[in-house]
């Protein structure tokens, strides 16, 4: 049996982008920083997007470095650009939780 399945707590790297398609269909992409240390201390940003979130999930705008929780799945995207055929992993979003700064217990 096949399992795709991510949690990931981190915090924001950048002010999420809102778009809102003629559809009414709505799209939001985080970029999430993610820091290891074992077994090497490192940083990882990590692409997040959220297809037609609840409006209750929705913060306006929360601030750099706020912790963010994510549930969701791993999706590699591909496009074509001028030097070819391109791709990248990012998190396919469930559910995102921006937490208030009284709950960040990092």
């Amino acid at each position: 049996m096949d399992f795709n399945l991510v949690v990931l707590s981190g915090r924001l790297a950048a002010p999420p982008e809102l778009r809102v398609f003629e559809s009414g269909l709505r799209l939001v992409r985080y970029l999430i920083t993610v820091r290891t240390d074992e077994p090497h201390r490192r940083v990882d940003v990590v692409p997040v997007t959220q297809w037609d979130p609840p409006e209750d999930d929705v913060v306006p705008e929360p601030e750099v470095g706020r912790r963010v929780w994510v549930t969701g799945t791993v999706q590699r995207r591909f496009w074509s650009a001028p030097a070819g055929r391109k791709s990248r992993l990012e998190i396919v979003a469930e559910q995102v939780l921006v937490r208030p700064p009284d709950f960040d217990v990092s």
